[in-house]
């Protein structure tokens, strides 16, 4: 397992939860010296077997090397590779930074703000995002979740698409790590509905009215058709991990309910899903 993304996003912490997983880990690996790291690991006979390295852009040469490192490491057929890629809001972080007081890796002068840091590390780092096999956003994550994430990854099986579903509000932005969004806010709804407003997506009383409605029907069945059509292709391209973002306005009736709706359609196809109600609780 390569980590790799940008700073502040939980890369540290990633190798935490890697450890307690039974992972030998290692930080801080420059990208030309990953194959003779992967020499001294061979001596171990198999005693070592599952490795962790988080490579990034503190390496000098990590722009120009990681991609050919990933691409070389790809081709070998003795090893398993998985690059995991962490990202965060830009406000996630510079809160984060500003709380810890640490120092940007990009900090070499007292005349660059922090926040100009993360703008040009975001930047460069674009090119290296798409390298990924699965991208993943901390903004709203504490350390359990973290593990959590971590775990379902770990627990794929090969040539298996993992599919996330994420329910969100739009007022708060849409997910990062999104592979598919799809804007649900053209169903009427429940939040004007007296009875209806306290309730969440999870109750089946909105379930209910959200599919009281024939376009609700439609596009359920539509969608589902538009995924099918695309998952095959996706798992033979490789694609281990598969985001669908669903987005109304504030992210607790609309999207939760056709969420739930379609997780349990997908499952009942014998496809590996699993759902985040990322704006539920706001």
């Amino acid at each position: 397992m390569i980590i790799t993304g940008l700073s502040g996003a939980g890369k540290t912490k990633t190798v935490g939860v890697m450890e307690d997983l039974g992972y030998y880990c290692i930080d801080n690996l420059p990208p030309t010296l990953i194959n003779d790291f992967l020499k001294i690991i061979e001596t171990t006979e198999g005693k070592i077997n599952k490795v962790c390295a988080v490579i990034d852009i503190r390496s000098k040469d990590f722009l120009n090397q990681f991609p050919k490192v990933v691409k070389s490491l790809k081709e070998r057929e003795d090893i398993n590779v998985r690059v995991i890629y962490l990202e965060a809001s830009f406000d996630a972080l510079v809160r984060r930074f500003s709380e810890t007081r640490r120092k940007h890796p990009f900090s070499d002068s007292d005349t660059v703000m922090l926040e100009e840091n993360i703008k040009e590390e975001m930047k460069l780092l674009s090119d290296i995002k798409t390298i990924a096999d699965i991208v993943i956003d901390t903004t709203n994550f504490k350390l359990s979740d973290l593990k959590k994430k971590i775990t379902e990854i770990l627990t794929f099986e090969e040539k298996t698409l993992q599919i996330l579903i994420i329910t969100f509000g739009y007022k708060y932005g849409i997910p990062l790590q999104s592979d598919i969004v799809m804007d649900v806010r053209f169903i009427p709804n429940p939040f004007y509905e007296e009875m209806l407003s306290e309730k969440t997506g999870l109750d089946k009383d909105i379930q209910n009215y959200v599919l009281s409605f024939e376009e609700t029907k439609e596009f359920i069945e539509r969608f589902l058709d538009f995924l099918l059509y695309l998952i095959p292709y996706y798992i033979q391209e490789g694609k281990a991990y598969l985001t669908v973002s669903l987005g109304c306005t504030g992210g607790k009736h609309r999207s939760v309910a056709i969420g739930e709706i379609i997780k349990e359609r997908l499952f009942e196809r014998g496809l590996l899903v699993s759902i985040e109600h990322r704006d539920l609780e706001k």
